[in-house]
């Protein structure tokens, strides 16, 4: 095989439904240990080479990632997965420049916390570190197949990527990619590893090997993440449904409320920040409501209100008990009007999925207290939910986002795949 020839050779598993996962993990692990000390410049320079090299070989990803195009067309896959499978010229392109960029970021690794002095004269830190080997496990968009190898790369970790079945020659392909930039850093080859099998009882055996994995990122649908979760041994970061809130409150500025609750639901149905249910004060409802209906039934918008809602929005079907705890991902909205900011914040930990939450409010103290008493990972104020995103964070890129209590919660960057390590420093100091 040349540098510049993609090939599947570049796994040393076999790429075959007998493959074992625990050879893959063995190799992780091992190249896990190397990754922690790799400087800076040499995850940099890995990063880059990846990049120059998506763009060389981007007329032969194109060319893999059309025998998975054929492949879904002729199993009838939906118009919105084809879309998120394809690989273009200018998807290439952008997967190129999101590798550059994240490659000019601060590298984590290594980091101290400030350092407290002891009375005995012990100086005590914390620095932060990798969490080791990192499973992602991830449906149709080969896209992810790159952003998790970059971010996974520059936080120090080795990592295993299984994609979905749809999309295997085009993340057989990227997978050489990146193995090449690797080489080319003088980095284990093994730091990344894309599982090469279509065999569902891969994912089964990833998700038990609590020996080689540390920790396990799910990127997909409800039915994936909710399998995983009753089935995996090694801890998951995680998401289930983004069952977003919006609440225009009696201090609204009433434009304000209009453009952002419109942005929310709007700006994409698709993703997990949008806006699944808006509840609205009832002391503005009765003005604000006939403008923001007509605007999102203008945008195509189906609303589902409760009673109070349909005497002022007739337009709008009886909602459910269910269309309260549903995440639509759809152009589906429902409205609640409630008397209160408790009443509002009873609503959502009722039915939230503690994904992202909003208040619109001019009032100090009801902006305070929902920031305060709404547990959701994120938690705005005068602002749409769709901002829930890395990049929009300022994070570079994200993993994922998580809705977990423990270790990351929210978009999960760099920072969230890391940990940190207590180190201390003495002059010979013994404990009496």
């Amino acid at each position: 095989m040349t540098q510049n020839t993609l090939s599947s050779n570049t796994f040393d598993a076999a790429t075959s439904d007998a493959l074992d996962m625990t050879i893959l993990g063995k190799q992780a692990r091992i190249a896990a240990r190397a990754m922690r000390t790799a400087t800076g410049k040499a995850k940099a320079q890995a990063l880059s080479a990846m990049a120059r090299r998506l763009l060389e070989q981007k007329e032969q990803l194109i060319a893999e990632n059309a025998k998975d195009m054929a492949k879904a067309r002729a199993n009838g896959l939906e118009p919105a997965m084809l879309d998120r499978l394809t690989l273009s010229e200018k998807t290439i392109e952008s997967m190129a420049n999101g590798l550059r960029q994240i490659a000019e970021m601060p590298d984590p690794i290594g980091g101290l916390s400030a350092s407290t002095t002891r009375p005995n004269g012990m100086r005590i830190a914390q620095m932060r570190v990798p969490l080791g080997v990192i499973g992602i496990i991830y449906e149709s968009r080969p896209n992810v197949t790159i952003d998790a190898a970059a971010l996974c790369l520059k936080s120090g970790n080795a990592t295993i990527l299984r994609g979905g079945s749809e999309a295997f020659h085009s993340n057989v392909a990227l997978g050489a990619v990146i193995q090449q930039g690797l080489a080319d850093a003088g980095l284990p080859a093994h730091a990344v590893q894309v599982v090469g099998t279509t065999d569902r009882a891969a994912v089964g055996q990833l998700i038990t090997l609590t020996e080689y994995i540390d920790v396990i990122v799910p990127r997909g649908g409800k039915s994936l993440i909710t399998r995983l979760a009753a089935d995996a041994k090694v801890p998951l970061i995680k998401h289930l449904e983004g069952n977003c809130h919006v609440y225009l409150d009696a201090a609204a500025d009433l434009d304000k409320a209009h453009d952002i609750a419109v942005n929310a639901k709007t700006y994409r149905y698709g993703i997990c920040g949008a806006m699944e249910t808006l509840l609205v004060h009832a002391d503005i409802a009765a003005t604000i409501l006939p403008r923001l209906g007509k605007t999102l039934t203008d945008k195509g918008v189906e609303l589902r209100g409760c009673d109070r809602t349909r005497q002022i929005l007739p337009q709008a079907l009886a909602a459910t008990e269910e269309d309260w705890s549903t995440e639509y991902l759809a152009p589906i909205l429902a409205i609640r009007i409630v008397d209160s900011l408790d009443e509002a914040m009873d609503h959502i930990a009722r039915y939230s999925s503690e994904h992202t939450e909003s208040i619109v409010t001019e009032s100090l103290q009801a902006a305070t207290r929902f920031q305060r008493e709404v547990d959701s990972s994120s938690v705005y104020v005068n602002l749409p939910t769709c901002f829930a995103d890395g990049f929009e964070y300022g994070l570079g890129a994200e993993i994922g986002i998580s809705t977990n209590r423990l270790h990351a919660r929210g978009p999960v960057g760099l920072d969230g795949l890391t940990t940190m390590k207590w180190v201390l420093v003495g002059e010979g100091q013994l404990r009496g």
